[in-house]
């Protein structure tokens, strides 16, 4: 290993001697960056200060993005960042940076769209090279600590980017400026102006999509393209929008959200103990998943399944089997994920430690043995066949994750359910994958929706119950109402200083919508409407909408000065896509036309993903969907009574694409009830005889209001259908 030089003016830096030399992670909240507060590098936060310290040395900065529930990250951990001549290298030639992707989306994004143009890749751990100015000039994901076909060493790498720094600099900072100008340039071609009459949305489009996503699906395993696979939350949702509308395509469309759902359910990416989802499968048959447990993969699968429950199911995935996934998906998530206050943490850790030591998915396998100890033989046989579990483990040494991967059979059924408990007892015995009790709005907001939405269907209030919690917690401490502004994350009920991004507004925004329309309760419209006006005002400059709102100078520089909109789905779906359905809902509720043709702008992104990529425009197919739909808006009057707690309920089971549902109610329980007005209840009452009506409009024109169950389904059917 080449030997680091001592600095000019300075002393040797592998001494640890260097003015503010230390590793501060340890003064963070977040549990990703407390992870590596023990490492020898000299990690700092992301901000002005590490960047100012790197110009001030006239170094790089190195910045590394992860998350707390990453088993990559993890692995470069314990290779390279516990490793103490790596950090004295790293240590004397750059300015260390560590990020949480999770409480930092705006710095992930950026930087991911600069890593996946100089790489070719993107993933995580990220490893980013910066200018003290932060343009990015070289990255990669992974680094092992020694060569490996077609990978360098991190100490290869490290090594090669100081002597490109020294020895080239004029080069470096020119390809840098370079990247920043073409990521500017692209996000021009990207960018949705909202000062002009929208595009007309056309129907075709969203037929042709559905046959562009049948070319890439997966028909045995369901799900779409091949390994590694993740949940394609967003693109279901579209599928199953697309379904409960009249047109060529719609059957196709609910067979293929049958087939992925069930795919995934009867899966190892579902856990089949607890219910809880993973990130993703390492495997294109979902049989070896990657362990990490996210909340907003969660929330977005129980409000998938809760959906396909509310479209009637099909033959291949029917609705009683949907019920249970939805239900145990609802429950792991209150149970699991739940902290103080009220909210949902962010995750459970991909590893669990055993005798010092990070093992992926420790806690899940199981081998013929470890069953036979729990189950006795007989038993243990059985569940091994059923369960898929060999003497050679899928995932290492340790075994295999319990899955079917088919529908059981009704013996095999009740073998399954009888043992389980015992089963699950065992295991919680086990030592257990840590937890991330980061608290981030968005997923929250999108929990709050997935809860009460299941609750209503399920027929189950405790849910909505704990949906109401997640939004009191945000209501009262990510939401200043006196500033209008929504912070992302909080720790220990305390808001992190980190402004909300885009989504965040929009998720949060569309689960108070979701949970008003399920409880009637005013303080939860009022709240989704101010998250909508401020998210306007917020996130528009000179006609243009954007993601962040110039949180860091140095993002800004990284991609062309330019105000950043990444219109594509990810893990979640996009801030604008997310947006434009909450303007959408916002609008029926409100009747406000301006929000309508800003909703409609965005859409105006659709066209050219749709008829390319589909798969990444599942929430801008899904809002586009609603649009197309009317949305239709129902307004519920008249007192509270069963009949019309009847004609609630019928309508939250309805499939009816973006259907927006109000009711009137007399007391909310909320203090600002009384200021809050829902334009779409105005100059609505019940019957002459004081029985509840339903007033089904399109546009704030509303047809003759109906009185029962039979006349609200056959009305919505005809509506949806074009009638």
């Amino acid at each position: 290993m080449r030997t680091a030089m001592p600095l000019p003016g300075r002393a040797d830096p592998q001494e640890n001697t260097w003015p503010g030399a230390s590793n501060t992670l340890g003064l963070e909240p977040s549990a990703y960056l407390r992870q590596h507060a023990g490492n020898p590098v000299f990690w700092r936060p992301f901000g002005d200060e590490a960047f100012a310290f790197a110009a001030e040395r006239d170094v790089p900065v190195f910045l590394s993005i992860g998350y707390a529930a990453c088993h990559w990250c993890h692995v470069m951990a314990h290779e390279s960042f516990e490793d103490q001549a790596t950090a004295d290298y790293l240590n004397a030639h750059f300015v260390p940076v560590k990020v949480d992707r999770e409480e930092r989306p705006d710095v992930d994004s950026v930087y991911m769209a600069a890593t996946q143009a100089i790489s070719g890749e993107g993933g995580w751990p990220m490893s980013v090279f910066l200018t003290p100015v932060g343009l990015a000039f070289h990255a990669g994901t992974y680094f092992p600590p020694t060569p490996l076909p077609g990978r360098p060493s991190f100490l290869n790498v490290l090594e090669a980017v100081h002597e490109a720094w020294a020895e080239r600099r004029e080069a470096v900072e020119q390809n840098a400026r370079g990247l920043a100008s073409n990521m500017a340039n692209a996000q021009m071609s990207a960018a949705v102006r909202l000062d002009g009459p929208p595009e007309v949305l056309d129907a075709g489009l969203l037929s042709d999509a559905v046959g562009l996503l049948a070319r890439s699906e997966d028909m045995a395993a369901g799900g779409f393209g091949t390994a590694p696979k993740f949940p394609p939350s967003a693109v279901v949702e579209f599928l199953i929008r697309h379904a409960a509308a009249p047109s060529e395509t719609a059957e196709a469309a609910r067979d293929m959200a049958g087939r992925t759902l069930a795919g995934m359910a009867r899966s190892a990416l579902r856990d089949q103990l607890d219910g809880g989802f993973a990130r993703y499968s390492v495997t294109a048959d979902w049989s070896v998943p990657h362990f990490e447990k996210m909340l907003y993969d969660n929330a977005q699968l129980l409000r998938a399944y809760t959906h396909w429950i509310r479209l009637g199911g099909n033959a291949v995935f029917p609705v009683e089997e949907a019920a249970a996934v939805a239900s145990d998906c609802a429950d792991w998530m209150v149970s699991a994920l739940a902290v103080e206050g009220g909210a949902l943490a962010s995750s459970l850790d991909a590893d669990t430690v055993v005798d010092g030591v990070h093992h992926e998915g420790a806690a899940y396998l199981w081998t013929p043995d470890s069953l036979q100890e729990v189950l006795g033989t007989g038993d243990a046989e059985a569940v091994a066949r059923i369960m898929n579990v060999g003497s050679a483990g899928t995932v290492s040494a340790l075994g295999s994750p319990l899955h079917p991967g088919k529908l059981l059979t009704g013996t095999e059924s009740r073998t399954w359910e009888r043992v389980r408990p015992a089963l699950l007892a065992a295991r919680n015995k086990r030592n257990q994958p840590a937890r991330d009790n980061k608290v981030v709005a968005g997923w929250n907001g999108l929990a709050v929706a997935a809860l009460a939405e299941a609750g209503a269907v399920l027929e189950r209030p405790g849910l909505v119950t704990a949906a109401e919690s997640i939004a009191g917690y945000l209501e009262c401490v990510h939401w200043n109402s006196g500033e209008s502004l929504l912070t992302r994350v909080s720790h220990d009920a305390a808001p992190r200083g980190i402004g909300g991004l885009l989504e965040d507004y929009a998720f949060c925004a569309d689960g108070f919508f979701a949970l008003y329309a399920v409880t009637g309760k005013k303080r939860w419209y009022g709240l989704g409407e101010s998250l909508v006006l401020a998210a306007s005002e917020r996130f528009v400059a000179n006609g243009r909408l954007a993601d962040s709102a110039g949180e860091s100078a140095q993002v800004f520089n990284a991609q062309g000065q330019h105000a950043a909109l990444d219109p594509f789905d990810n893990a979640t779906p996009s801030g604008a896509a997310a947006f434009a359905g909450a303007l959408l809902t916002y609008s029926a509720y409100s009747g406000s036309h301006d929000h309508r043709l800003m909703a409609g702008n965005i859409l105006g992104l659709l066209p050219p993903i749709a008829s390319r990529a589909p798969r990444v425009a599942g929430w801008l197919l899904a809002t586009a969907q609603a649009a197309l739909a009317g949305p239709v808006e129902a307004a519920v009057a008249g007192p509270d009574t069963p009949s019309r707690r009847e004609l609630h309920l019928a309508l939250l089971a309805s499939a009816s694409p973006g259907l927006v549902v109000a009711v009137q109610t007399a007391d909310d329980g909320g203090s600002t009830a009384a200021a809050v007005d829902v334009p779409l209840l105005r100059h609505r009452s019940g019957g002459a005889d004081g029985s509840a009506q339903v007033y089904l409009c399109r546009g704030m024109v509303c047809e003759r209001p109906v009185g029962t169950v039979a006349e609200v389904e056959a009305r919505l059917a005809a509506m949806v259908s074009g009638d």
